[in-house]
């Protein structure tokens, strides 16, 4: 019982001296002081598209409740975020803060969550779907990639609308992926080739350094499929 009273009293002093430090540290330290107040007021720089807001907090956060959606619809309802595919799902939103994040510079402004896109707290969900965990679903599983990214397929259409057979939301990239064959001859059905190899730099440098006469459709004639950089017969060749 002694112990617990003695442990009691010490942690008390210490309490009554470290307040006593700051006390005097924000009396003689003004700019310590300013600079204490500012980190609770502003917690990190703007993004460049609202730094004219940087003096202006209640332009976007209300007291007591943050930064409210109807609030960033003042400034953005009229623009074409909700007509343009990869940006109409704007159109369901019920919570902006849910992607953009401020006081992170323009890190953080846009973070593409594509779980929050199944979250009926945040988007509206279509009347023909059914109500998800996000947490327990994958959301490429989920949604219709297609229907966001069809009009900047890079495959044209010859791979089809099923985007998640290959890819996920957290990576684009495709592990290990290879060619059909090392050998395609039909490159320039996906692929289209520099502007340059259609001037004559092409046969004045492409051709000399690949020591090739492929025309510029032939493509598996210098370039190999594990690199578009791997030069055959010359190796790795950066150029463009």
């Amino acid at each position: 019982m002694r112990w617990q009273r003695l442990s009691y009293a010490i942690f008390i002093a210490a309490l009554l001296i470290m307040v006593a430090a700051v006390a005097v540290r924000m009396r003689s330290d003004a700019s310590w002081d300013a600079g204490m107040v500012a980190q609770l007021v502003v917690p990190g720089p703007l993004s460049s598209a609202h730094q004219a807001f940087a003096s202006e907090c209640t332009a976007c956060h209300t007291p007591g409740k943050g930064v409210e959606t109807k609030t960033c619809l003042t400034c953005h309802a009229g623009t074409d975020f909700g007509f343009k595919q990869s940006t109409q799902f704007h159109a369901r939103v019920t919570q902006c803060t849910s992607c953009h994040v401020e006081h992170e510079g323009d890190r953080g402004i846009i973070r593409m969550d594509h779980a929050a896109l199944l979250d009926p707290m945040i988007f509206r969900q279509p009347a023909d779907a059914s109500v998800v965990d996000p947490h327990r679903l994958k959301p490429e599983a989920g949604l219709n990639c297609a229907s966001c990214h069809s009009y900047r397929d890079p495959h044209q259409g010859l791979f089809g609308t099923d985007c998640a057979s290959c890819h996920q939301t957290g990576s684009w990239a495709i592990a290990n992926y290879r060619h059909p064959s090392v050998n395609s001859t039909e490159c320039s059905e996906c692929h289209k080739a520099p502007p340059s190899h259609f001037m004559e730099h092409f046969s004045m440098v492409s051709q000399r350094a690949a020591g090739s006469k492929a025309r510029v459709d032939q493509c598996y004639a210098c370039h190999t499929t594990d690199s578009f950089n791997n030069i055959r017969r010359r190796g790795w060749y950066d150029h463009h």
